[in-house]
């Protein structure tokens, strides 16, 4: 049950017979009902400008068209009352019984409650994608976990989700990466190896696998040329990395569907770069020219030549861009064009990235390719500037997330760990010294784009300063007062069956009525939060919903006649064990949608 659509479809129902009775036009189209809570909440439950936004068409004043709103709603049996409000809002307060029933229908739906509708058009979701390079670093922790939680939200609320990591396995990184390896390999026969030199890994986490490595080929490539080893080293390292990086994603409970490796995209049966490309040149989007020399650009390095360019400053780049380099191997970009090529032709109306800070700079190009590939345009505000990380319209759109950096701090102080990698900390690290639930809230319970520091002190204390922990707590303290009516009221029946017969008019207390508000919620902020793409949304709601969880625990402290046990009205009790229920089944179901556990007990 959705509280906010069933109040929306009084609302269309009464307009319906407006337009029998002729008040409105029959000719006129309906607007689209929305409902909101009012800013305050004397003024009623729900609140809608319908009577503002039909007016015009209707050929009527506001004011009158919400006048004839309220008469007609006044007679609905779960309307207690409707209010006309300055120029033409109309404020509703329901009876009693819609938050019932509301409790009642959670109570029956379980962790379906809140759920989209099923969806056609299937969203693909691309995060993390890191150069398989070594184990995952903390810079990497807040792209996955936010993609990761996106792709949930957005599973939830009804679309078919591919949660993606594109490979980034033909640069020149990764011939650094077999060179290193090769370096531990020779370590791993007994070579004194020195300092690692500049340039290569030189992060401890490839021992193993030169050990491995030298167990599996004995001195076969020592004292060989590079032409003789490189490729054997570089797929054996890459097999080996995605290894570790799964593994390091599992701590986080995050696991892709699918792995799409770039070197793939441009051998075999068919090249997907020179298909890209041709798809692009066939549009008129491809020619050969030469670049200006960007500013700030070493004179020696610069290399003046005609070159494969894409026409990207036409859908809002600042330049055009270069497809090939000088030795004739493909640029990143023109991988990265492929890459998204591959997912458009796949299928895919709506593709999500999710990018580090450091990828700003690459949004425009991106976004020029796909609004190309896929005859879509980028948004723009009026002065022509991109107005958003996403293109609009064609076969397929793209949007783009950022996330800002993570600041590591341990009681308000700079906090530095160990570098398993060399260079770096390690998410595996992070997770290890925290746990795994107060790294997913925490790296959610902040906008995306808003730096975030992680302080190891905070996400451990067990306070209501700790977001992780309220949410949690609230979650087993519900879980404790169906045990504890268990142990102390054996009598009573509690089951799934009970609760729905339960009397729910013994709830009267206003906090009750301010939790069960909460509760009617949740449907709409998956809803709009999926749409927004926002999964912390869903983090901040949960504290709401778990701060006037406890704010009622305190009550019946404060007051015996509000305590959920009533061990002489075993009625009350059930009631009251309904309304526990159901909110404990919302913090399970909205923590499971973060990828976080719902502890039974807490210590």
């Amino acid at each position: 049950m959705n509280v906010f659509t069933h109040v929306e479809a009084k609302i269309a129902a009464v307009l319906a017979d407006l337009k029998v009775e002729g008040l409105i036009p029959r000719d006129v189209s309906l607007p689209h009902i929305e409902v909101e809570t009012p800013r305050d909440t004397s003024h009623g439950d729900f609140a809608s400008n319908v009577a503002m936004t039909l007016a015009k068409p209707a050929g009527m004043k506001p004011r009158d068209l919400a006048d004839a709103l309220k008469a007609k709603l006044d007679g609905d049996p779960e309307i207690a009352s409707v209010a006309v409000a300055g120029p033409g809002f109309l404020n509703i307060t329901v009876t009693p019984a819609v938050f019932q029933k509301l409790i009642t229908a959670i109570v029956v739906d379980g962790e379906v409650y809140g759920r989209g509708a099923a969806r056609a058009d299937r969203v693909n979701v691309e995060y993390v994608s890191a150069n398989p390079t070594g184990p995952m670093h903390v810079g990497h922790c807040r792209g996955a976990v936010l993609g990761d939680a996106l792709a949930n939200l957005l599973a939830f609320s009804g679309y078919p989700v591919t949660r993606e990591y594109y490979i980034n396995d033909a640069g020149g990184q990764v011939d650094v990466l077999a060179r290193s390896v090769h370096l531990r390999y020779r370590e791993a026969l007994g070579e004194a190896i020195g300092d690692i030199p500049e340039g290569l890994y030189p992060g401890d986490y490839l021992k193993p696998l030169g050990e491995a490595l030298a167990q599996k080929y004995g001195d076969r490539f020592i004292g060989q040329p590079e032409g003789a080893w490189l490729a054997v080293m570089r797929e054996e390292a890459i097999a080996a990395m995605i290894v570790l990086i799964k593994d390091d994603l599992a701590a986080l409970n995050i696991r892709h569907d699918v792995f799409v490796s770039e070197a793939s995209l441009s051998r075999g049966g068919v090249d997907q770069v020179q298909a890209a490309i041709a798809a692009l040149r066939a549009k008129g989007l491809i020619y050969e020219g030469r670049l200006a020399k960007p500013l700030g650009h070493d004179d020696e390095e610069w290399e003046d030549r005609e070159q494969t360019l894409f026409k990207s400053s036409e859908f809002g780049d600042d330049m055009d861009r270069a497809l090939q380099k000088s030795d004739g191997t493909y640029t990143y970009f023109a991988g990265d064009i492929a890459y998204h090529f591959d997912k458009i032709s796949r299928g895919f109306p709506h593709l999500i990235n999710v990018f580090g800070a450091d990828h700003i700079g690459y949004i425009p190009r991106m976004l020029a390719a796909v609004a190309a590939l896929a005859g879509g345009a980028l948004e723009r505000d009026q002065k022509g500037k991109l107005k958003s990380w996403r293109t609009r319209g064609g076969t397929t759109d793209l949007e783009i997330k950022v996330v800002q950096l993570v600041k590591l701090y341990k009681g308000g102080e700079p906090f530095k760990m160990s570098k398993r990698a060399g260079t770096f900390v390690t998410l595996r690290d992070v997770v290890d010294e925290v746990g795994r639930d107060p790294v997913r809230f925490m790296m959610l319970y902040r906008k995306e784009l808003e730096p975030l520091d992680f302080d190891f002190a905070k996400v451990t204390e067990q306070s209501k300063d700790n977001p992780v922990f309220y949410v949690q707590y609230a979650h087993a303290r519900a879980a404790s007062v169906l045990r504890n009516v268990a142990e102390q009221m054996p009598a009573l029946e509690i089951s799934k069956a009970a609760l729905v017969r339960a009397d729910l008019s013994r709830l009267d207390d206003p906090a009750e009525f301010d939790l069960v508000r909460k509760l009617a919620h949740y449907p709409r902020l998956i809803a709009t939060a999926a749409e927004a793409r926002e999964p912390h949304r869903l983090a901040f709601y949960l504290y709401d919903l778990a701060s006037a969880f406890h704010g009622l625990w305190t009550r019946g402290n404060d007051l015996p006649h509000l305590r959920f046990i009533q061990a002489q009205d075993g009625a009350l009790t059930v009631a009251r064990c309904a309304l526990v229920s159901a909110t404990r089944t919302v913090i399970s179901s909205g923590l499971g949608v973060l990828g976080v556990e719902a502890p039974e007990t807490m210590r």
